[in-house]
């Protein structure tokens, strides 16, 4: 079955939502001047309060290693994501699994392009060493809260099925209760991540959308086409 994490969780009300709806990672965004941001302290006493075998993952943009080293030790967290411009060697010698963004561009944008692009295989390749997985999401900036257009699923369809073992996929970008299943049927990703498809406004969950979308998530038959 596939795995789900909640995204850009910021207080324990939606924390416990997302964990009673079947989610297995939650995930807490360390990005500054974020609407998502949750201060080190704040999140450490939300996942003090989560349940065993839910994991708390930090997220981090361009970082430095000190500074993620301190909050994860603050905060409590299970497994570090980074979303920036991180190169490999900036990645090794952490304690934590370690995820990385790799960004692709929405569908809209490559219509007509080939269909095969070998740049973001690379560029998991890359990451191979260093990552226990990789988040493949949208190149447009989350930051501002905005909802995001999903990118080619059979793009990253193509990139899953060449990376079966390490590091595993986990497909982010558009999400919604609505698209969710027909996602992980295309792409049968490790994992999917969702963070504005299943909010009521920029850091507060929707709770009916939150069960709708880990349900739809864990529904799908991976083996489906």
């Amino acid at each position: 079955m596939i795995r789900v994490k909640i995204c850009g969780i910021t207080n324990i009300e939606d924390a416990r939502c997302a964990v009673d709806a079947g989610a297995d990672a939650l995930g807490f965004i360390f990005v500054e001047k974020t609407p998502r941001y949750v201060e080190p302290a704040a999140a450490a006493a939300i996942i003090a309060q989560l349940p065993p075998f839910v994991t708390p993952v930090g997220v981090f943009w361009d970082h430095a290693p000190g500074h993620v080293k301190a909050v994860a030790a603050e905060a409590g967290l299970g497994a570090l994501q980074f979303h920036g411009d991180e190169k490999p060697e900036d990645l090794a010698g952490y304690d934590l699994p370690v995820i990385k963004t790799i960004k692709l561009p929405p569908a809209s944008t490559i219509e007509g392009r080939p269909e095969y692009r070998a740049t973001e295989g690379f560029q998991v390749l890359q990451y191979s060493k260093v990552a226990a997985a990789v988040l493949l999401d949208t190149a447009v900036r989350w930051s501002e809260g905005e909802a995001r257009e999903p990118f080619e699923w059979r793009q990253a369809a193509r990139i899953v099925a060449t990376n079966r073992d390490r590091p595993r996929v986990i497909l982010s970008g558009g999400l919604t209760p609505e698209n969710v299943g027909r996602a992980v049927a295309i792409v049968k990703p490790y994992a999917v991540d969702v963070n504005s498809g299943v909010e009521a406004r920029p850091g507060a969950k929707d709770p009916g959308k939150v069960r709708r979308f880990v349900a739809a998530a864990k529904s799908t038959p991976l083996e489906s086409a």
